[in-house]
């Protein structure tokens, strides 16, 4: 087998990988967000040039890609402060709410980005911020098979 042959079999699989998909959604993010995205991208221009200094092919192939998402999601982040009224659901807020058999749940609403259910916050575009958002406390909500009651909206 020729050496031309082998160096383009390895060539082959280290070229530019698929965009990430990019949300059709408007890219609305909190302030806090916004700085996320910033540090993403500082991080990834610093790993994207080691990786070119190593001509670590893989590595220049990845952080291409994730640089291309997170450049994308900083230019079309827009941010978006909280109304002053904290009596209802709004992107941004901090919610209680009370789900069937007692058991309550705490989550803030914030952009695609942004969203760690584990961490206590959802996406603004999840049903269940859309089914809360413009309620207020005391309001019971629908959804899918459960009532779930508004207790505190920050």
């Amino acid at each position: 087998m020729s050496r031309a042959f082998v160096k383009e079999q390895e060539d082959a699989g280290y070229g530019e990988l698929p965009d990430r998909l990019i949300s059709e959604h408007a890219n609305l993010v909190t302030k806090e967000g916004l700085q996320q995205i910033e540090a993403e991208v500082r991080r990834l221009t610093a790993e994207h040039a080691a990786a070119q200094e190593s001509e670590d092919r893989e590595r220049i192939a990845a952080t291409a890609r994730d640089l291309r998402y997170w450049s994308a999601r900083l230019a079309s982040a827009e941010v978006v402060t909280p109304p002053a009224d904290g009596r209802h659901v709004h992107f941004g807020s901090t919610v209680t709410i009370e789900r069937p058999g007692g058991r309550r749940q705490t989550f803030r609403i914030v952009g695609e980005d942004e969203a760690e259910p584990a961490k206590g916050t959802i996406s603004y575009v999840a049903p269940l911020a859309r089914a809360l958002s413009g309620k207020e406390v005391g309001d019971v909500v629908r959804f899918g098979e459960d009532e779930i009651e508004v207790l505190e909206v920050k």
